[in-house]
């Protein structure tokens, strides 16, 4: 019989705890546009409105590997967030403002 995660989580370690909380975040760090686009709960329809182009382009765009930062940016904020670029390093990380508006 299946168990529910708050029952599952119960019985975990606080030291467990922790170790899974990064894990649990790790997927919302890295994903496909079409994926983060479900993740805001729009339509492929509703994002091609907000970006005044057809949802074919929409689709088009979603299955690209290489694009436009400007369009990578609308896109972005067509879902209501902000597009930022970082560089990262060994020793740590350094934020791009040459493609701001």
């Amino acid at each position: 019989m299946a168990k529910k995660f708050a029952e599952l989580q119960a019985r975990m370690t606080p030291e467990s705890r922790a170790a899974a909380g990064p894990l649990f975040r790790q997927p919302l760090k890295a994903m496909p546009l079409h994926e983060l686009r479900k993740a805001q709960q729009l339509s492929q329809e509703r994002l091609a409105k907000a970006l005044n182009i057809n949802q074919a382009a929409v689709s088009k765009m979603e299955r690209r590997t290489d694009m436009y930062i400007s369009t990578l940016r609308d896109y972005i904020r067509a879902m209501g967030g902000e597009l930022a670029i970082i560089a990262t390093f060994a020793d740590g990380q350094v934020k791009i403002d040459n493609f701001a508006d």
